[in-house]
């Protein structure tokens, strides 16, 4: 199965399925000496993990990482780093069913057409659960970035019809709330907007929006290698993500260029910045120096426990009802997933930006 691998200097090879021993992943291109501990990795995973409240999946699994290869005394040594995640709770019969049928809005069919059989135990590489690798991996990115002085916050934007406020924005609200939206008036309404799907025996979809703080002007290419179209590669990649903007993205159609370019200005240091942001900090395929935004559009969970209209292996037609145990919304826990994929975006795009230019190498190595 080709497509596990992401990245070019910093690049990532994630492994397994939902239902099978273990899930993880091998990172190769991180440079030796950063300090790396099973726990900063822990954080990132406890994030995504399953069982944390009513709104999330009721499999309780620890997803305790631990790091078989790749450090030495605390710190990486430049070799590849492994990282794995047992899966301990897996029940396979409750997926038994699905093996002779197609779930709507699943991945079951297309895996049938494309290899002519299929995983059926909880969606096997197509399951949420092949996400810890990225999480596991983008906790490593993470940490470089910081080492760069350049953050990522990643939030709850909107949940079905509820959006937050702007004005009410909290970052450290986001995980003070099991939707992690930085507005607790939203989340409120988010979650009781969640309880009336889950008693429809239904699920709900939303938005997650990112931040990339720190951003160095001139990371990213203008052609093929776009940071913006890496970013939408990354975020498209996830599962449950329907689409992706940057900016003032499809609102930007309506706009004209009077209203949506960002006018050059000086700061009060004399460094050139932009008195607004509709771009999302990408111009051209390169960061601009301001703050990279950027939004992903996730589906509803298509597993759902009402009564849904499918068909057999065999085409013939029949209703079912899902069993096993599924998040009623996918956007909290994915929320976390973003963070990752952008930071494995943004530390890659960083690594290869060292051989842009023959000063950046000359004044490196005559330091």
């Amino acid at each position: 199965m080709a497509g596990s691998t992401f990245g070019n200097q910093f690049k990532i090879t994630t492994w397994g399925e939902s239902h099978g021993k273990a899930v993880g992943v091998v990172i190769d291109g991180c440079p030796a000496g950063l300090p790396l501990t099973e726990s900063d990795i822990q954080y990132y995973l406890n994030l995504r993990k399953p069982g944390q409240s009513r709104y999330t999946t009721p499999r309780k699994e620890d997803d305790a990482v631990e790091i078989m290869s790749g450090t030495f005394e605390g710190k990486t040594t430049g070799s590849p780093i492994f990282l794995i995640v047992f899966n301990k709770n897996a029940r396979s019969s409750d997926y038994s069913d699905i093996a002779r049928y197609y779930r709507p809005g699943h991945a079951d069919y297309t895996f049938d057409a494309k290899y002519g059989f299929r995983d059926y135990r909880g969606g096997g590489r197509s399951s949420a659960r092949e996400t810890i690798g990225r999480v596991a991996a983008g906790a490593v990115a993470m940490k470089l970035l910081a080492e760069c002085g350049i953050e990522i916050c990643a939030y709850s934007k909107a949940i079905g019809p509820v959006s937050i406020d702007p004005a009410k924005f909290n970052a450290e609200e986001i995980f003070n709330n099991p939707v992690y939206m930085p507005d607790a008036d939203a989340a409120s309404e988010a979650e009781a907007f969640i309880a009336e799907q889950m008693k429809k025996q239904d699920s709900c979809g939303g938005i997650i929006e990112c931040r990339i703080h720190g951003m160095p002007a001139g990371i990213g290419d203008p052609v093929f290698e776009k940071l913006n179209a890496n970013l939408a590669k990354a975020i498209c990649s996830i599962g449950a993500v329907k689409g992706f903007e940057i900016g003032d993205g499809f609102s930007a159609a309506k706009s004209q260029g009077s209203v949506n370019n960002d006018a050059f200005t000086t700061d009060h240091a004399g460094h050139i910045t932009k008195a607004t942001n509709h771009a999302g900090g990408i111009l051209g395929g390169m960061s601009d120096g301001s703050e990279i935004i950027f939004r992903a559009a996730v589906k509803p969970t298509p597993s759902i426990s009402q009564t849904q209209h499918t068909v057999t292996r065999e085409g013939e037609p029949i209703d079912i009802q899902i069993k096993g145990r599924h998040d009623p919304i996918i956007v909290p826990r994915a929320v976390v997933v973003v963070q990752s994929m952008a930071a494995l975006v943004v530390i890659d795009a960083l690594m290869q930006n060292m051989t842009a230019r023959v000063d950046y190498l000359r004044d490196f190595y005559k330091n």
